[in-house]
């Protein structure tokens, strides 16, 4: 709709006469008093140009009206106006009679009896606008009335309502929307939807753009049965060179449903901050710095899971994870060295409180770019770090550490063999404040000081060779590590942890949470690879083996041996394989598959994960499958479904299938969602399993709206 204020610009240019006006016709009679055209009339004002049957101009009255098949056009734009056109330029006045308007950019087209206009003021009567084919419309909305101004370049449409295929479905007593692309404040489509359980749904978004440099979204909603809130977003613009966004929300539980459900809160609320800046100490600072600079922050926090689900109506938008990450990352890199600080912290909403979880606040890194000598044979880089792991109750500590890796490399045999052996330093320094909680039982002692020292060192060959064949071209490489245990020396924590920590099980040890010290065992690691690639330079085939032998009697020989594939079998099929086989227990203990097909008209793809893990409690089996499937049956028809489910617990985690029928001027589609949603109630984690059907309408270009219907809320498992 946005070419529709060129038309009324066009006009308005008219009216004011600043420039002469031009006419040319088959016939043309002109005196003192005025000018009559017939016959091809063409009309000249600027670069625009009107045609018509007949035109007459009144020289004394300075007005100029306009006969039979008007048209206006601005160079290859096109605006049908109708039969009749009356410009008067001293009052500034238009008249259009029918009036008619077709968008070609947009294929939306308006039609009235009358339309009038005074100065920037236009004003329509009894009239439609549609964006389908004007002989046969599919939908078309009516009114009354409309408004337009020529500066606002907003339309007001008045006792609107919708028909489709010649039905009334709709009435709106006031539509408004903008002709062209200019920020502004208003309503935002609603969504509408019913459940068994939350009763009737609305959310009427509003968008606020008071600004050039930030605007603002607020999505007021009401669940009858269930509460009420409103979620926010502010979006800001600070500079040229940063950029963020602030979402809030909060939501008021009935007493009645979150009895019924157990829920741990009546209230859900929590906040969202995105943020960056890449030019930040230069900025903020004032700075002159030559390197770059930069803060990224992605900050979240909630009281429960259900501030997430809450936001959305749709299944698709719900959490599927308890667990939340909020990061700050500030930096400042320049040629040689690169400066950071990170802040990590980790929100675990299986918890009501998470005063004992372990943070990050902050990470300071400090990072030496390689360095090379004698003429690129020798390398070296220099890494240091100091951890801030803080939590509200419990013990905490601060842990520096020092990595400085040497490689001295070259290659022989023409450059077909690569060598290289690296010495490598690692340092570590633990100190430690606060006290472990009651329950805790560590004895006196425990957590000392500690510091830890390391030496090894790494032999690695390697090649890669390519051939090239008719229509593909081959690259195999083959690549052996051999790394070698040198010095370890320990003091304090990291010599009374040791034994404890260093086991496959250390991780569940609340003893173990500050140890971050893997084993280097004498091993050899042996990796082949080969492509395989047309002659588009299009990967046909990935192949990947790897495997370590452990030198070390203590240690199992052989590790698990990893084999992944990824194979396009034909132009449309393409097969990805990651399979780990265990030696010393004969099986295939993880294991992710996907097959997938898809062409223009069919799509389809399975993936299956399966992983056998050893736990103290003994084996844990994970097997999870999804399904996903397309057919577009032409151009206007498509059909599609997804499927997820748990085999090992035996549960359906999503389900869903629909269709969408699309055509130039409007949209309708309908799915059928199944979704296993976590939730927090007053004794553990526990989820609710929803079904839901979808309704989306869109009448293009002007907008849509999705209406939603909750079949079921229930506890799983009940």
């Amino acid at each position: 709709m946005a070419r529709v204020a060129l038309l009324f610009c066009i006009l308005l240019a008219l009216a004011k006469a600043e420039e002469p006006i031009e006419f040319y016709a088959t016939h043309l009679d002109s005196n003192l008093t005025g000018l009559h055209a017939t016959g091809d009339v063409l009309v000249l004002y600027g670069d625009y140009y009107l045609s018509a049957n007949e035109a007459l101009y009144n020289r004394t009255s300075n007005t100029l009206e306009l006969f039979g098949n008007i048209v206006a056009m601005q160079g290859s734009e096109y605006f049908a106006m109708g039969d009749y056109v009356l410009l008067d330029v001293p009052n500034k006045q238009r008249i259009f009679s029918p009036f008619f308007m077709l968008d070609r950019h947009t294929n939306v087209w308006m039609s009235s009896l009358r339309s009038g206009a005074r100065d920037k003021n236009f004003t329509i009567r009894k009239g439609m606008v549609s964006g389908c084919d004007p002989n046969d419309p599919l939908w078309v909305l009516y009114f009354s009335s409309a408004d337009f101004n020529s500066d606002t370049r907003w339309m007001n449409v008045y006792n609107a309502y919708l028909k489709l295929y010649g039905i009334p479905v709709f009435y709106f007593p006031y539509f408004g929307y903008s002709l062209d692309n200019r920020r502004r404040s208003g309503l935002l489509v609603p969504s509408f939807g019913i459940s068994s359980t939350e009763g009737f749904f609305i959310e009427q978004p509003m968008y606020l753009a008071l600004d050039p440099s930030w605007d603002i979204e607020l999505k007021p909603q009401i669940r009858t049965e269930r509460g009420e809130g409103v979620y926010g977003r502010l979006r800001f613009v600070d500079s040229n060179v940063s950029k963020g966004a602030i979402n809030v929300g909060y939501f008021q539980e009935k007493s009645s449903y979150a009895n019924a459900f157990d829920l741990a809160n009546q209230n859900h609320y929590g906040f969202d901050l995105d943020y960056m800046n890449t030019e930040v100490l230069q900025r903020w600072l004032a700075l002159d710095l030559v390197g770059q600079s930069g803060l990224y922050a992605d900050i979240s926090w909630m009281n429960d899971i259900d501030y997430i689900n809450l936001a959305s109506n749709d299944a698709v938008n719900f959490a599927t994870s308890n667990q939340v990450l909020s990061r700050v990352n500030l930096f400042y890199n320049e040629e040689d060295v690169y400066y950071g600080m990170n802040f990590r912290y980790y929100l675990d909403l299986n918890k009501k409180s998470n005063a004992d979880t372990l943070q990050n606040l902050p990470i300071l890194r400090y990072h030496r770019y390689i360095n090379t000598f004698l003429d690129e044979h020798l390398y070296y880089t220099f890494n240091t770090r100091v951890n801030n792991l803080y939590r509200e109750s419990g013990v905490k500590a601060v842990e520096g550490d020092v990595d400085l890796p040497v490689t001295v490399q070259g290659s022989i045999f023409d450059d077909y063999l690569l060598l290289s052996y690296s010495a490598r330093f690692n340092g570590k320094y633990i100190t430690f404040s606060g006290e472990p909680p009651p329950s805790n039982v560590i004895s006196k002692g425990q957590y000392n000081t500690g510091l830890f020292g390391r030496l090894y060192h790494a032999l690695n060959a390697g090649t890669q060779m390519t051939k090239g064949f008719e229509g593909f071209s081959h690259t195999v490489g083959l690549d052996a590590t051999y790394t070698k245990a040198g010095i370890d020396d320990s003091t304090g924590y990291y010599e009374d942890k040791k034994e404890i920590c260093s086991r496959s099980d250390a991780s569940s040890n609340p003893e173990c949470d500050f140890y971050t010290i893997s084993d280097i065992q004498e091993s050899l690691d042996l990796k082949f690879s080969q492509f395989f690639m047309n002659d588009d330079g299009e990967q046909l085939l990935f192949h990947r083996v790897t495997q370590r032998l452990s030198f070390d009697k203590l240690q199992d020989q052989l590790s698990e041996l990893e084999n992944e594939v990824d194979w396009r079998i034909l132009p449309h099929l393409t097969l990805y394989s990651d399979i780990f086989y265990n030696y010393q227990r004969n099986l295939l203990s993880k294991m992710l598959s996907a097959v997938r097909y898809d062409d223009q008209g069919f799509g389809i793809g399975i993936t299956d994960l399966y992983e056998d893990i050893v736990g103290e409690e003994g084996t844990e089996y994970v097997n999870y499958m999804t399904l996903d499937a397309e057919y577009r049956y032409n151009d206007h028809y498509r059909y599609f479904g997804r499927y997820a489910y748990d085999l090992e617990a035996s549960v359906k985690k999503l389900a869903e299938i629909g269709f969408s029928y699309t055509k130039r001027c409007w949209e309708f589609g309908m799915r059928y969602v199944e979704n296993n949603r976590p939730i927090l109630t007053q004794n553990e984690a526990s989820s609710v399993f929803d079904r839901y059907v979808y309704f989306t309408i869109k009448l293009r270009p002007i907008g849509g709206t999705e209406v939603n219907y909750k079949l079921s809320d229930r506890l799983d498992g009940s």
